[in-house]
């Protein structure tokens, strides 16, 4: 991208919404926000089955509370990160600093590879505990799809996010392309250098070889000199 760094234009660009969506970043972004409500949405509406026996509900990942409780919050936290990131996305062309950029692309690494981790964690835990869930325990099979829909799309999640990272690595090995990166494109308040004015080229004077000679204004000046130069 002519101008570019990170991947963005220059700074003041006008935004344009069908090449903002088309971008391979910004749709993984949204499919991850879509995986997201996907999980917590499950667990919240049908994680949860009436008991038999007792009046309260247990959690159907093998009545392991913690495993309902890990995957609303994840799921929940991630939703609103996809949110933070697709509002910095939109942000970050009119973002005119370089170090401010090259903040923004590490922050996105860092984030989107905690987060694929915590999908494994996520993954892991509720799969696990879905081995073990006991069939007396639902013998009505209440929320089994809405349990495997977690599990499944947890297990997406992973591979979303680990995308979201490796872009994010790419613009940050992309940088700032000193080829093309022009200078009036970077922050006036981190410059403190101003250009000089041109001069203005004076001829110089050449050797005086014989000597300066005035013509004198009239006959008195000239009689006067005539006079000192014979020693009057």
């Amino acid at each position: 991208m002519e101008g570019g760094a990170y991947g963005a234009g220059k700074a003041g660009g006008a935004f344009d919404l069908q090449t903002f969506v088309r971008q391979p970043h910004t749709v993984l972004r949204l499919v991850s926000w879509v995986f997201a409500i996907v999980v917590f949405g499950s667990i919240v509406n049908e994680g949860y089955v009436n008991d038999s026996k007792e009046s309260e509900k247990f959690c159907i990942y093998n009545r392991n509370r913690n495993a309902c409780n890990y995957g609303v919050t994840v799921g929940v936290l991630a939703f609103l990160t996809c949110i933070l990131y697709l509002a910095l996305d939109v942000y970050f062309p009119q973002i005119s600093s370089v170090k401010d950029r090259k903040k923004a692309v590490i922050s996105d690494i860092g984030v989107s590879a905690f987060w694929a981790f915590l999908w494994f964690v996520g993954f892991c835990f509720l799969a696990n505990q879905w081995q073990f869930s006991k069939p007396k325990d639902n013998p009505m099979n209440e929320g089994t799809d809405a349990a495997r829909a977690a599990i499944t799309f947890s297990f997406f999640s992973i591979f979303t996010w680990v995308g979201q990272a490796v872009l994010a690595f790419q613009r940050y090995r992309i940088g700032a392309d000193s080829a093309l990166f022009s200078q009036d494109y970077t922050d006036p308040s981190q410059d403190s250098t101003m250009p000089y004015a041109p001069y203005a080229n004076e001829p110089e004077a050449g050797p005086d070889i014989g000597g300066s000679y005035q013509q004198p204004a009239n006959a008195f000046d000239a009689e006067t000199q005539g006079y000192q130069t014979q020693g009057y």
